[in-house]
């Protein structure tokens, strides 16, 4: 279990879903891990479990919103001095909108283009010289399925996801001459707290839930977030040391339906 070992890497969103089940993975192969969330609560309770988990845990983190540029120099600031390097930059926070395109207003795009895509932008500002100097870095932007598909409903979350696509591209031709590495994960649907939390407040049980997403992919099911997290794992790891620029579509499927 040290397919990280003596690996850092520093998580966006890491106080639930997706990004928290990065830091349990990340840990248990052998990483410390610097979580970064603007919910304090749930980052103090995914620490505390990784902890629990695996007692010589190294893992801190930092309360802060990805749109805030100067916190995210913070955060790599507090990421080397705590663990002296970053190998990794998992780009996971994200915002959500509902808004038909018809009716979204300025002032929600930019508060969309503000999280997903500059916070994005400032995370991988901040910790690119420190992934230079590693060696063999490697960043990781968690897109959506829906970046390459359509659906109504969600168009500005869609069309900053699919942004960050092209951002990764651009970021594997300029930094490949400084070995750093850039990919991007599309996750499908995923059965995150989040979700759970929305169905409860609609007065809708878990079961209900888990049987929504059955035309959603191929195998017919919502993903756990770990199954997210393991192709994240491996994208950062040197594992996957030539690949850079590719888009990795961990959507069951729902990409060729």
């Amino acid at each position: 279990m040290t397919r990280l070992a003596n690996k850092v890497a520093l998580i966006t969103g890491g106080g639930g879903g997706i990004g928290a089940a990065c830091a349990r993975i990340f840990v248990a192969q052998g990483a410390a891990v610097m979580l970064v969330d603007a919910n304090a609560e749930a980052l103090e309770r995914t620490s505390a479990a990784i902890r629990d988990a695996t007692p010589d845990a190294r893992v801190d983190y930092t309360v802060a919103d990805v749109a805030d540029a100067e916190a995210a120099e913070h955060a790599v600031q507090r990421t080397l001095t705590a663990f002296s390097r970053i190998d990794a930059l998992i780009n996971n926070a994200a915002m959500r909108n509902y808004a038909p395109l018809a009716l979204a207003q300025p002032q929600e795009w930019h508060a969309m283009v503000a999280v997903n895509m500059i916070g994005t932008a400032n995370y991988c500002r901040a910790a690119l010289p420190a992934l230079r100097s590693a060696g063999g870095g490697s960043i990781v932007n968690v897109s959506s399925c829906y970046a390459v598909t359509g659906r109504k409903g969600m168009g500005l979350y869609d069309a900053t996801k699919a942004a960050m696509l092209a951002m990764t591209r651009t970021l594997a031709f300029e930094e490949a001459p400084y070995s750093v590495r850039a990919n991007a994960v599309c996750p499908g649907s995923t059965l995150t707290d989040f979700h759970v939390d929305r169905a409860k407040t609609a007065g809708k049980s878990v079961d209900a839930l888990k049987t929504e997403r059955n035309d959603t992919s191929l195998i017919g099911r919502w993903a756990a977030p770990e199954e997210i997290a393991w192709p994240i794992l491996w994208l950062a790891s040197g594992e996957a040391s030539f690949i850079t620029g590719t888009t990795l579509m961990v959507d069951g499927g729902l990409h060729v339906m």
